[in-house]
């Protein structure tokens, strides 16, 4: 059920852990294939981020004074854009307003996801000194003319340099992100650049097909047959070249897209990610964020100067919000968590769901295991339409 108007209606905290997520809507320069919320900073004045501070800084203080939440923040994630446009004095003192509000967990997770370009040692070096000790790094080829075609900024090599660099000054969680299927991507680039990200020893490894989404500059690209469309076949394989090189290498896949490393004895899967997935709480601060308690969902204001004046009037920058019914809240379950290699509990579905799920199975697509749905390789390559079969 949605709302018509932002205003958020009493919120009682789901039990367990919670976490906090930080949008920085700015970028240097605007990838071809993003729709995310980012804007150039460039072209957004000189007060760009001073003014985003201030006000991500006011909403800290009014989201803790409407919501007195505990236990502390077990995870916060600064997400982007590129959150390293700020600098890591900025980003530290935002995760001691939190503390300051909240309080964190000894053990959080606090990750930052970083753009290679923006990154050297004395930054990195800042970034554990905030109190950063998770860095994701979009890496998302090793091929110069991947990255042209994604209009990307760094140069082939960097990301494995900085994630080295980051092991080096202390970082004991880096992640890279790898996008395959971009146009003109063949599959000898694509082993090419797992090889060079394995070559990091890199503590999670996530790889995602391009998603060509309208009114990027990508789509029209490929509508002016300016480049080709990527096709499902494409896909396929080189998800599968992808799960091959992984596994060999030591790492254990615990989402459809995401894989991970056990090293002393710790486990690298990402909590922020894994409490998204579980349904968990979660407060969104920035422009454009998205929140979720115990069911009712919110997002903010979009752009920048909206979320300031907002602020400025000593409101919540909340655009709209929802309350989710029992069935929203039923397929939101049944899509997030059977593409978790924990599988799917059968106690979430309905007799009737129970049936396809044993279809699912008969057609080896999965098994049931603990008392779980849990899909195989060839059923993780079709999630989506298992999803749908379950829920029609």
């Amino acid at each position: 059920m949605t709302h018509a108007n932002g205003d958020l209606p009493q919120l009682q905290a789901a039990d367990g852990p919670w976490s906090i997520y930080l949008h920085v809507p700015f970028c240097a320069s605007r990838c071809g294939y993003c729709d995310f919320n980012t804007y150039v900073l460039a072209a957004m004045g000189e007060d760009a981020i001073p003014g985003y501070l201030e006000a991500a800084h006011r909403e800290l203080d009014l989201a803790g004074q409407m919501w007195r939440r505990r236990p502390a923040v077990s995870t916060i994630f600064f997400g982007g854009g590129t959150p390293t446009m700020l600098t890591p004095a900025q980003l530290g003192e935002l995760v001691d307003h939190i503390r300051t509000v909240w309080g964190i967990d000894d053990d959080a997770e606090i990750t930052t996801e970083a753009n290679p370009e923006t990154l050297d040692e004395d930054v990195l070096s800042g970034l554990l000194a905030a109190g950063i000790n998770r860095l994701s790094m979009g890496m998302q080829s090793s091929d110069e003319f991947v990255l042209t075609i994604l209009d990307r900024r760094h140069r082939p090599g960097r990301a494995v340099e900085m994630a080295r660099l980051a092991r080096q000054v202390g970082f004991d969680d880096v992640s890279l992100d790898l996008i395959f299927g971009a146009p003109g991507e063949d599959l000898g680039s694509w082993r090419c650049s797992l090889e060079a990200a394995l070559s990091a020893e890199p503590d999670h490894v996530s790889a995602y097909s391009l998603i060509v989404e309208e009114g990027t500059r990508l789509a029209a690209r490929i509508r002016r047959g300016e480049l080709p469309m990527t096709d499902e076949d494409d896909l396929a394989d080189k998800y599968l070249i992808a799960e091959k090189a992984l596994t060999e290498a030591g790492y254990v896949n615990y989402e459809v897209s995401n894989w991970a490393r056990s090293r002393d004895g710790h486990d690298h899967r990402c909590r922020h990610n894994m409490a998204y997935w579980l349904g968990r709480d979660w407060w969104g601060i920035g422009p454009g964020a998205h929140s979720h308690v115990n069911g009712t969902r919110w997002w903010n204001v979009k752009h920048p100067a909206t979320y300031r004046g907002r602020l400025a009037e000593g409101r919540l920058p909340v655009e709209d919000h929802e309350v989710l019914d029992a069935e929203q809240r039923h397929e939101e379950t049944v899509l997030l968590q059977l593409r978790l290699a924990d599988g799917l509990p059968l106690s979430q579905l309905t007799e009737v769901e129970r049936h396809r799920a044993d279809h699912v199975v008969e057609q080896g697509l999965g098994a049931i295991r603990g008392g779980h749905l849990v899909l195989n390789l060839s059923g993780r390559m079709v999630a989506d339409r298992i999803i749908t079969d379950l829920l029609v």
